[in-house]
């Protein structure tokens, strides 16, 4: 069962694919969560979750006061699931799902920087895939943005584009969340 931790609909469940995805564990979205926000990045952000899933990491957000999140999925089971828990929670008017992939959605102008984006592939994305993806992203972001990668912790540390600098790095079990901020900070 995936269960919100915190927030306005903290404790609420949600719905996950029946196949397919790796949800972030409950004890792992609660310390990702006190992190960033010991760092004050969630309350007023807008967030950007890539590689959905049922939503949980972005829905986690936007339960703290996230401002406004998407949540990006190409599966069209999981973006089904991403929108019944959307609607189910009450969350309609802050979160959005996009049925995309996260190569194009990445490539795409935005409408506003992002202020933090939440980036959770298949462990077994390619590692020169999800650096097309980073260095999409980092043309979209706010000054003070942060950037989550989530991944196993037998990959290596993502490479980063030249206009993110990594900033922390923290374990749990097999889980490992690297950090990082636009460089210009």
């Amino acid at each position: 069962m995936t269960r919100i931790v915190a927030g306005t609909v903290g404790g609420r469940t949600l719905a996950v694919p029946r196949a397919g995805t790796r949800p972030t564990s409950e004890r792992v979205r609660e310390a990702l969560f006190s992190r960033l926000e010991h760092l004050d990045v969630v309350d007023g952000a807008r967030v950007l979750d890539l590689y959905a899933g049922s939503g949980a990491l972005g829905i986690e957000a936007a339960s703290r006061g996230a401002a406004h999140v998407t949540l990006v999925e190409s599966a069209r089971d999981a973006a089904d699931v991403c929108r019944r828990n959307v609607t189910t929670l009450g969350l309609a008017a802050t979160v959005t799902v996009a049925a995309s992939t996260v190569e194009r959605f990445a490539a795409r102008p935005t409408v506003a920087p992002w202020d933090l984006v939440l980036v959770d592939p298949p462990y077994d994305l390619p590692e020169v895939d999800l650096a097309t993806v980073l260095s999409s992203v980092s043309a979209a972001l706010s000054p003070h943005a942060v950037v989550v990668v989530e991944r196993a912790s037998r990959t290596p540390e993502p490479t980063w584009p030249t206009a993110l600098v990594r900033f922390d790095r923290r374990a749990y079990g097999d889980t490992v969340m690297w950090f990082a901020e636009p460089a210009e900070t």
